[in-house]
């Protein structure tokens, strides 16, 4: 996921509405109605790049990685059912979103490829339902 333009970076809600949705529910929930606000609207700029399997991390506006915010920078913890999720915020705006330790798939852009007929019938013969 790497956008080179804000505005036509997919946005959040398009692409993982769960995670968009718990994101505003556990703002709303922490007392940060204006953050919520603007978590409708966060856009998948990039991922965050560090290749580690438990990360699902991603920016959601410009910023030189490897660079502090500086002042105005806070971090907002919220208090999802499984995993961490952790917001980097700039005088109200989310610049970084630390999505950590949970099983959901990385945030893509691209819709997964739907697999051949043939590779889904191996795949159910492999493993059947109970």
């Amino acid at each position: 996921m790497q956008q080179d333009d804000h505005t036509t970076a997919p946005l959040l809600r398009d692409v993982l509405p769960g995670l968009s949705a718990e994101l505003v529910r556990l703002l709303e929930e922490e007392g940060e109605p204006d953050l919520a606000i603007c978590a409708h609207d966060l856009r998948l700029l990039a991922d965050c790049g560090c290749g580690d399997d438990f990360c699902q991390s991603f920016r959601t506006e410009p910023h030189p990685p490897g660079t502090p915010y500086g002042p105005g920078h806070r971090n907002v913890a919220l208090l999802p059912a499984r995993g961490h999720l952790i917001l980097d915020v700039v005088h109200g705006r989310i610049m970084f979103v630390e999505v950590l330790h949970r099983p959901s798939p990385r945030p893509s852009p691209r819709p997964s490829p739907r697999p051949s007929p043939g590779a889904a019938r191996r795949a159910e013969a492999e493993h059947p339902e109970p």
